[in-house]
């Protein structure tokens, strides 16, 4: 067993980030952090890791072209395994989610299901997919929220509006670089069906449209200082997206770096969220 490939697989930064920014939807929700807060994290951070490893499961065979040294394709984890581990993962969540509330009990298994309908089904479908992945992006914010209850719940979606528009604008252009591998596989992805191009300008303004409600005067502590704080994110985003633009090609859009860049600045405005919801 390589134990260094099961902790590849689960892409443990994304896993260790989603975990903990579960919490700002809480703070966002009831303005502190409690004890009984923290067992979002571990829910989370699971959850993520196994749709990780369900999914790399599922494009193993895709992975072989576009990703060769992913661990399943390297080797490193067999596929058996990656099953395997996956469904313990889900399950560990979804136990540990039952000591949070009925609402979080509810959205972990709902959750659980969507990634799994999204490794084999959904992200196939052009736009779908994306959709769905982007909703399970905003929903740990969601999550948090609604450990608080309904109300809380409600109180969130701003923040969860906003990484839904970022993080759809970077899978689009995540299916925009993988294209030859996609295509060979057997996908239809929505840069397949009407181009790099006009998939890129899709993005744009997606990206354009998350700046937008970033600016809206609906959060409490929207103000100078938090206004110049997420300027800096934004503009992250936007150039990110824009590089894009000129794209005609996977090639291009892997060259341009857009979607590594859009995923810094989506970092930066975590960032500022949670600054700004623990002091104000």
């Amino acid at each position: 067993m390589d134990i260094a490939g099961y902790f590849r697989i689960i892409r443990p930064v994304n896993s260790f980030v989603a975990g903990f920014a579960v919490l700002l939807g809480y703070v966002i929700a009831s303005g502190t952090i409690t004890r009984e807060s923290l067992v979002l994290i571990p829910v989370v951070l699971l959850i993520t890791a196994a749709g990780n490893v369900i999914n790399d499961y599922c494009d193993r065979g895709i992975d072989k072209i576009n990703k060769p040294k992913r661990p399943i394709p390297s080797g490193a984890v067999s596929p058996e395994g990656a099953l395997a581990y996956s469904i313990v993962l889900f399950l560990s969540s979804i136990g540990i989610s039952y000591f949070a509330n009925t609402l979080c009990f509810a959205i972990a298994v709902f959750n659980s299901l969507l990634l799994v309908l999204y490794a084999y089904r959904l992200k196939s479908m052009p736009l779908v997919g994306n959709i769905a992945v982007s909703y399970l992006a905003a929903s740990i914010f969601l999550f948090g929220g609604a450990l608080v209850g309904v109300e809380g719940l409600f109180q969130t979606l701003v923040v969860a509006g906003i990484t839904f528009l970022a993080m759809l604008a970077r899978e689009l252009l995540k299916d925009a670089e993988d294209v030859a591998g996609d295509i060979k596989g057997g996908a239809k992805t929505l840069p397949i069906l009407i181009g790099v191009r006009k998939t890129a300008i899709m993005a744009f303004v997606l990206a354009i449209s998350a700046t937008i409600l970033s600016y809206m005067p609906l959060m409490r502590w929207w103000g100078v200082p938090y206004l110049v704080a997420i300027s800096i994110a934004d503009l992250i985003i936007l150039s990110g997206a824009a590089r894009g633009l000129g794209c005609t090609s996977p090639d291009c859009v892997i060259l341009s770096g857009a979607t590594k860049i859009i995923k810094a600045g989506m970092f930066v405005a975590l960032f500022v969220f949670i600054t700004f919801a623990i002091l104000l």
